[in-house]
């Protein structure tokens, strides 16, 4: 099992600002504590400019250079514009090992699924999930799924993805919650399962079964993971219910598939987050 990650992703941050760099150092810490999983380890390279415009408009990339803030929670922090290749450049790595076999998570930051072909938002600067879905579409992959467990919908993601051939992208997620959409399907491909703040646990999970089944239905030959753990129970920026062992049945869902998938790390924002990715990496490891 390959993690990819870099230390650079830690250098930005904003005092009080729930994506902070924490999210990435501790996680790596304890991942290379354990003992449970045979994990290597592997640096991002830079995405490469014509997979990232598949997603993004030219002028949303002109736009990270500039030293504006996008909005409230989404800072224009300095090189944020690399940072956020090299997160789509290792969405796109974790591409290559599914394509070889392999499983791997792309751990960086920042996050992407929110960010639309010419918006950043809500935390999101380039969507690195949608790049490497349609960098594998335009590489043989003749159907290739998006599945979003984050508690928030990917609505960036849908945007990039809504209607274009061979792509599918399935969300579960609190609603209502930010960023407000993701209550219906859209087009014919953009398949959303909203769940109700504070949705007892086992009907969220039943939620869950749905969402897999009709991920399932889509027939992908490749499925990529927008692998977001902020659907917690303790999670500070929503009203999940979800316990560490239902991100372990997300994972071994997920390797029950017996398809090419990758993950990449969307959300997650309690104390737990080490704790959540390594029972989310252990249900896909069996």
């Amino acid at each position: 099992m390959t993690i990819i990650t870099d230390p650079r992703c830690a250098e930005y941050f904003l005092p009080g600002h729930p994506e902070g760099p924490e999210r990435i150092s501790r996680t790596v810490a304890f991942l290379k504590a354990q003992d449970q999983l045979a994990l290597s380890w592997e640096l991002p390279p830079d995405a490469d400019e014509a997979a990232i415009l598949r997603a993004h408009t030219p002028q949303h990339l002109r736009r990270l250079e500039l030293p504006d803030d996008f909005d409230a929670d989404t800072p224009a922090h300095p090189r944020i514009g690399q940072h956020a290749r090299r997160a789509a450049g290792g969405a796109l790595r974790a591409l290559a090992a599914a394509r070889a076999g392999e499983t791997a998570l792309s751990l960086l930051r920042p996050p992407g699924h929110h960010a639309t072909p010419d918006r950043a938002m809500g935390f999101c600067y380039l969507n690195s999930v949608a790049v490497a879905a349609l960098e594998a579409r335009a590489g043989g992959f003749r159907r290739v799924a998006v599945f979003d467990f984050d508690v928030h919908h990917g609505n960036g993601t849908e945007d990039i993805l809504i209607d274009k051939p061979g792509l599918a992208c399935v969300s579960i997620h609190q609603h209502p919650a930010f960023p407000g959409t993701g209550l219906q399907n859209r087009g014919g491909n953009c398949f959303n399962f909203p769940v109700q703040p504070a949705t007892p646990r086992k009907e969220y999970r039943a939620t869950l079964a749905r969402a897999l089944d009709a991920l399932g239905r889509f027939r992908p030959d490749l499925v990529a993971i927008a692998a977001g753990f902020d659907a917690y129970r303790e999670d500070p920026l929503a009203q999940g219910t979800l316990e560490a062992e239902d991100f372990y049945w997300l994972g071994e869902s997920v390797r029950r598939m017996a398809l090419p998938a990758f993950s990449v790390l969307e959300g997650g924002y309690s104390a737990q987050l080490p704790q959540l990715v390594l029972a989310y990496l252990s249900g896909l490891n069996g």
